[in-house]
């Protein structure tokens, strides 16, 4: 499997390569050459459990491991002292859709299913390329991804992790996951901006040559725990074949609530693996730019920055989606990303707009308001309660539904702990939380909900702040040189 950058096919790496790298040197995204088709029938999957079907989908991505060296990585990662669930993933039926579940690992976040395993690809990575220089994650995140790789990098030999996250525009939950993280080898700054600011920023640092050279004389080399990072994205692929097995319908919707877009990207390449997927609805909150996009071909990011209760997903920069830009528009994709970064906006070419890819997608979005109305009525019919991500996507689809008829069996990726996100929760359900403190909230959840308050949230109430650096959007790479330099 030969990878190549979105922006310059003569771009090559294979896979260790791109996963140490993170980041084609011209700043383009590495996709695979060709997409494989599962070689295993979806009847002998069905009888994996999550770790062997993992195998079954990531070897045909990752192929320069040994399957010893790939099946470690995931053993590692997948298993009860990473995972509350037993099954690692599962889903729930509830009001005429399944709910996928992805939130039963350490950080109670989807990002969990990727960032467990991505350090011990990386590792692995690094001794298969040879490489002698510890490696330093650069990671912004608008909520769950920092936290995520936090905890996935903690004290591992040979690394070092940065995570930078927009000081007001995260939970209060998600804050305090981050700003409390042990491990000596972990930084978090806040910065004054947005996650799009944040982004910007890392993705300059990424190729600042002047930077790498002197990171490179410390005994220093970057990568990214970012959804940029193809190691990020193909662990991904795995829960919606994984989904499909345990339902196997004739064809199959799925609902991703979205941001960054490589949540919904990793379950088009699922399809593009052979599940027999009908559509992929692209769930957007009131930062709507994909739901825009789908519906003209115009990525225009010039409007308001909104700041949500869906805040991983408050982002008008969807890095991700230039794979997908780069299967439409080839070689013309490098022309577009330069047309957004000086302009702000790209329109695709008129004869990609009708490509089956497109085609698959549709965009729907929900606003704050019907957002909670959709947790309030999901409680009551169902006693079921969803974060405001999930409830994003729950509610885009029922507009989805009266808008199409569809009845196709549905799964709505469900992406993190109601308990994450406890005052947009349970204000949604009943006014008379709002007078009560945040973290007085999670027992009020409890007994509303019958889930027990997570480990996750349990750590963080009495573990003292270790992180509590704040810059200006603009000087990143002035604080990446303090730590390192």
């Amino acid at each position: 499997m030969i990878y190549h950058s979105t922006r310059n096919t003569k771009l090559t790496a294979t896979a260790s390569e791109a996963i140490l790298k993170g980041i084609a040197p011209d700043g383009g995204l590495y996709v695979p050459d060709d997409i494989p088709k599962l070689d295993k029938s979806f009847t002998k999957l069905a009888k994996l459990d999550y770790p062997h079907l993992a195998y079954e989908v990531m070897k045909l991505f990752i192929d320069d491991f040994t399957p010893e060296e790939l099946m470690d990585a995931i053993n590692n990662a997948y298993n009860t002292k990473n995972f509350d669930h037993e099954d690692i993933t599962c889903l729930v039926e509830a009001d005429g859709a399944y709910y996928l579940e992805l939130f039963h690992g350490r950080t109670i976040a989807f990002k969990d299913m990727a960032l467990s395993i991505l350090p011990y690809l990386m590792m692995t990575s690094a001794r298969k390329c040879g490489v002698k220089e510890d490696i330093v994650i650069l990671t912004a995140t608008s909520g769950d991804t920092g936290k995520a790789a936090l905890a996935g990098f903690d004290s591992v030999p040979g690394t070092g992790i940065v995570v930078f996250y927009p000081k007001d525009g995260v939970s209060p939950v998600q804050e305090r996951q981050m700003v409390t993280q042990a491990g000596e080898n972990t930084h978090v700054i806040g910065i004054r901006g947005n996650f799009d600011d944040a982004q910007r920023e890392v993705k300059k640092a990424f190729t600042d040559e002047t930077l790498a050279k002197k990171m490179l004389e410390a005994g220093y080399r970057f990568s990214s725990a970012n959804s940029i990072n193809i190691g990020r994205l193909v662990p991904q692929i795995a829960y919606y074949v994984y989904a499909y097995t345990r339902l196997c319908p004739k064809e199959i919707n799925f609902v991703v609530p979205t941001g960054n877009f490589g949540n919904i990207l990793a379950a088009y390449y699922a399809y593009r693996m052979g599940v027999p997927i009908h559509k992929l609805i692209c769930a957007s909150n009131d930062n709507k730019v994909l739901y825009d996009f789908f519906k003209t071909g115009v990525y225009d990011r010039n409007r308001e920055f909104i700041l949500t209760s869906s805040p991983s997903m408050d982002i008008l920069i969807s890095s991700n989606l230039e794979r997908l830009i780069a299967e439409l528009a080839g070689e013309e994709t490098a022309g577009l990303m330069k047309q957004l970064s000086d302009k702000g906006r790209y329109e695709l070419p008129a004869n990609s707009r009708s490509s089956e890819a497109l085609q698959l997608f549709e965009g729907e979005f929900a606003s704050e308001a019907e957002m909670s109305a959709r947790i309030k009525e999901l409680y009551e019919k169902e006693g079921y309660i969803l974060d405001p991500h999930t409830a994003v996507a729950s509610a885009a689809y029922e507009k989805y539904k009266k808008e199409t008829g569809d009845d196709t069996c549905t799964v709505i990726a469900s992406t993190a702990s109601p308990y994450k996100f406890t005052r947009a929760v349970l204000t949604s359900i009943d006014a008379k939380y709002s007078s009560m403190e945040d973290f007085a909230l999670f027992d009020e959840l409890n007994k509303l909900s019958q889930v027990p308050v997570p480990k996750a949230i349990k750590d963080i109430i009495s573990a003292p702040v270790k992180h509590n650096t704040v810059c200006d959007k603009d000087k990143l790479i002035e604080e990446i040189e303090k730590i390192y330099l």
